[in-house]
């Protein structure tokens, strides 16, 4: 009989195949912490932004406005407000030189759709490693288990020893890789699901500041907030 189960048995025991299994699920756990905590940094600090991006209509300029929201770094209304206004400047550029051929409202359509793609790229940056983690762990494991089961199997047949004693430990070892792999996995689905939530909440305030902005660029005036529910730029 083994002297001792547990991980550093399977490590001691196992061959490579085991070793590099365990080495794989530990460094996809790692990477899948690494990932969570940052995003989850990040979202958390675009929420804030999305949550405080109102004070920009209670400015009396579009400097003021504009002012407001650069006091927090990276702040993706504060792009947005910036593209409205680049958009428009170079619309009414191009209007003096190309004789009305540009329609405003669709220019600052598609400059500020653009502006929400490349922020909501941005935001789903990294997600992908948390949906491969999340569902290649538990067969990642499962292999593990397999893998050991059989060379416990063939060890056993070796010895000839089918006592409980000796087909019990090495077979329970490696049912650990499944549990491993399940807990690799189980972290990473729902900080992959709880992201994406946030992000929701963020690309849709994004899309109603950007309908705003849209109206207060073309009309001179924010949208009144009965239609403020809207969730597209129009």
């Amino acid at each position: 009989m083994p002297s001792s189960f547990g991980f550093s048995n399977i490590w001691l025991q196992g061959d490579w195949v085991t070793r590099s299994i365990l080495l794989l699920l530990l460094g996809m756990s790692l990477a899948s912490w690494v990932v969570i905590v940052i995003k989850a940094l990040d979202t958390w600090r675009h929420k804030e932004n999305a949550l405080n991006s109102e004070q920009f209509w209670h400015c009396t300029s579009l400097a003021e406005g504009l002012s407001v929201l650069s006091q927090r770094p990276n702040n993706l209304f504060h792009h947005l407000a910036l593209t409205g206004q680049e958009a428009t400047e170079h619309h009414q550029a191009a209007q003096r030189q190309l004789h009305d051929r540009l329609d405003i409202s669709d220019w600052l359509t598609r400059s500020l759709r653009n502006g929400i793609d490349d922020h909501t790229s941005h935001l789903q940056n990294w997600l992908s490693i948390l949906a491969s983690i999340g569902s290649t762990a538990p067969f990642v494991g499962l292999f593990g288990t397999v893998w050991g089961i059989y060379h416990a199997l063939v060890n056993i047949g070796t010895t000839g020893n089918v006592g409980i004693d000796a087909v019990a430990g090495p077979i329970g070892e490696t049912l650990i890789m499944t549990a491993l792999g399940l807990a690799v996995a189980i972290p990473a689905v729902l900080g992959y699901n709880a992201l994406v939530r946030g992000n929701k909440f963020i690309i849709a305030r994004m899309n109603r500041f950007a309908h705003d902005l849209h109206a207060y660029f073309v009309t001179g005036a924010r949208v009144h907030s009965s239609a403020q529910g809207a969730s597209h730029v129009v």
